[in-house]
């Protein structure tokens, strides 16, 4: 049995579902059920024994002792964050609050629970941090992609945050000798994304008809990971990870903003075409930057094929295809997260960026 933190979440709910498409191994899956956690995301699992449900919060350390005493899992496996930059920069206390002091907690009643371990047990326990490239910084265009090397320069408070936690799991390993593994992914993308990162967030505003807001001249540049190619990446780093070693992982493709909403667009051009016949590219509304917004980060992701022999399955063409129809065979699950709250938090966001 292993505990998956924030496994309603993206990333999280795509992880609990490839696990049980790889393994009969149960899951004691602990969310707290924030805005981006979506139980309709696991309705699969609905009546399946292996799958526990607990809502709550990493950081109840006493919920989170009482969970390990209980379940005795063999691994943690934690995705529990908040994790988007322009709501980091709108209210930065919760960033610090989960991603700092709940995973300061987390790590605490791990701890205490590891200590306690039979030898054999302490031995093959695992603890699996996942956090994100955006710990990195900013990358100049001609500059070599980040490695696991790379000097720490997060300019977020949502990046922040998150090396704040990478530092909390690498000293617990370092001082007390809590077997850890972390990684650090670009950005994810896939079926269940919740609609307010970018390609999830053009889908939905292109098939409601609403404008496709592109943040500054759209030349951001990032790495785009298909989520089921980061979910079998995690499964072989906790497989066969080294104790306290960091795993960057991407999908090796770099793509500016502005080329993502494009291909976007000509794919719903091909399988939902507008009424009248006009490109959708034709909603595409250029606003306000976001403050301090980098402008490239790229993974170098040759350890983990080096030294665990993981590489994507999927190229940038074949997952945003599959992530397009998703979003078209699923507009019931995207009605039902836009929720009044998500209304207000679009609102919000780009109403003054116009």
């Amino acid at each position: 049995m292993i505990l998956v933190t924030g496994g309603a979440g993206f990333i999280g709910s795509n992880f609990v579902l490839d696990w049980f498409a790889q393994s009969e191994e149960s899951v004691i899956n602990l969310d707290k059920l924030t805005y981006a956690g979506n139980l309709e995301n696991l309705t699969t699992l609905k009546n399946d024994p292996r799958h526990i449900f607990v809502q709550g919060d990493i950081g109840d350390a006493e919920l989170v002792g009482k969970i390990l005493a209980e379940h005795r899992p063999r691994a943690v496996v934690n995705f529990a964050a908040e994790s988007h930059v322009d709501r980091s920069i709108h209210g930065p206390g919760e960033f610090i609050q989960t991603n700092i002091v709940g995973t300061f907690n987390l790590l605490e009643a791990v701890r205490a629970y590891w200590s306690g371990l039979a030898i054999a047990e302490k031995s093959g326990f695992r603890f699996l941090h996942v956090s994100t490239d955006e710990v990195y910084g900013s990358l100049a265009k001609d500059e070599p992609a980040f490695s696991e090397t790379k000097r720490y320069e997060p300019n977020s408070p949502y990046s922040a945050s998150k090396a704040a936690s990478d530092h909390l799991v690498r000293a617990y390993h370092h001082t007390y000798g809590l077997p850890v593994v972390t990684t650090n992914c670009s950005n994810n993308y896939g079926p269940y994304h919740f609609p307010e990162k970018l390609i999830p967030l053009m889908i939905v505003n292109a098939l409601a008809g609403k404008s496709l807001p592109v943040y500054g001249d759209g030349q951001q540049i990032r790495d785009w990971l298909y989520v089921k190619d980061h979910c079998s990446a995690i499964r072989r780093v906790l497989a066969k990870g080294k104790l306290g070693e960091v795993y960057n992982i991407g999908g090796w493709n770099e793509k500016a903003n502005l080329d993502i909403v494009h291909t976007v667009c000509a794919l719903l051009d091909e399988l939902s075409p507008r009424s009248d016949k006009k490109s959708y590219r034709e909603q595409i509304t250029f606003v306000t930057d976001r403050p301090g917004h980098d402008r490239r980060y790229a993974i170098d992701a040759r350890k983990i094929e080096r030294e665990l022999g993981w590489k994507p399955a999927e190229t940038f063409e074949t997952g945003i295809r599959k992530t397009v129809r998703w979003y078209l065979d699923n507009q019931g699950w995207v009605s039902n997260v836009q929720s009044g709250d998500y209304r207000k938090w679009v609102e919000k966001n780009y109403a003054s960026r116009a």
